[in-house]
């Protein structure tokens, strides 16, 4: 079992990669991911509509540095045409991923997400504008929409030329309650020649490695918020075959690290505040700090928090 994964011409140092999350994968949450093992980790999905109009969210989500590579972004859109006009605001980035799978009324009833599912020749389409323009493009799809079509979009996306397929082994109308399938990426994995990452469930070390048993790669999803350890964990798994107690304190200075790099941007204290109670967890007292973290607001008052808290000081 070989320790790298290679998309296209990028080259990963390993076979972890960190999801995109809403509301979550800033640059901040992915430069802390990648310092604790992720080898790859996404800008957030956003809706090709929101980068041609200049969307300022969407142009501060877009920003990436050196330490934010090799660097992946995750796009998604209605037709062709916005996928050949993107190509020039998100060319800088090494992997561009197609969303395919997000399950939002907000997104399917515009025709994006998990809705291309329904047609798989369009997200070919789809892939093939990336390509022609020299991107190096994959896609993120579920088992399917409404029913499972998985094997018939994965040799779709492979035939339209693209570098990688991530599976996430659910349908679009499942939530996390319900277990994901992973016999469906290992089908998927037998199918195509072009690597296969497989999504759902991966949280520790022993589960990573038995997705890393039927796949190329694994991708690594809310096990990560508020714990961008669990890639430091899983990789000390997969090399020792034993895993690492959760560092609390560890955590919370990572925590400190992230609030620091959120301050200097231009991230809101509310969303902040919501990853940041993720932080919050392993002590005596964690649940009233979590609390006391979310009528706090501003950077200021937050910091104070988590100061007392890396004293020991009871809130």
């Amino acid at each position: 079992m070989t320790d790298r994964l290679r998309i296209g011409d990028v080259k990963l140092r390993n076979r972890l990669l960190l999801a995109p999350l809403v509301d979550v994968s800033d640059l901040p949450f992915r430069i802390i991911c990648r310092r604790a093992g992720a080898a790859m980790a996404y800008v957030e999905m956003l809706n090709i509509s929101a980068i041609l109009h200049s969307n300022r969210n969407a142009q501060s989500l877009l920003r990436t540095s050196v330490e934010d590579s090799p660097s992946g972004v995750q796009i998604t859109g209605r037709t062709v045409g916005e996928f050949e006009r993107v190509v020039p605001h998100v060319e800088k980035f090494d992997v561009v991923d197609i969303n395919c799978g997000c399950p939002s009324i907000k997104i399917t009833e515009n025709g994006s997400g998990s809705f291309l599912l329904r047609n798989p020749e369009k997200i070919g389409g789809m892939i093939k504008a990336l390509k022609d323009a020299g991107v190096t493009a994959t896609a993120k799809i579920r088992l399917g929409f409404s029913e499972n079509n998985v094997l018939r979009v994965a040799r779709a996306v492979e035939r339209a030329g693209a570098d990688a397929i991530t599976v996430h082994a659910r349908l679009a109308k499942h939530g996390s309650d319900v277990p994901a399938d992973w016999k469906w990426i290992e089908k998927v994995k037998k199918s195509v020649g072009i690597p296969v990452i497989g999504n759902g469930d991966v949280r520790d070390g022993p589960s990573a490695e038995k997705m890393l048993d039927i796949a190329d790669g694994a991708m690594i999803a809310r096990a990560a918020i508020g714990d961008p350890l669990v890639f430091d964990r899983i990789l000390h798994y997969l090399k020792k075959g034993r895993e690492k107690e959760f560092d609390a304190r560890r955590n919370m200075e990572i925590f400190v690290d992230y609030l620091e790099m959120e301050r200097e941007g231009t991230a809101d204290v509310g969303k902040v505040k919501r990853v940041g109670s993720k932080f919050i967890r392993g002590f005596e007292g964690a649940a009233k700090a979590r609390d006391e973290l979310m009528k706090k607001k501003s950077y200021e008052e937050i910091n104070s928090l988590v100061a007392r808290l890396m004293e020991n000081k009871p809130v």
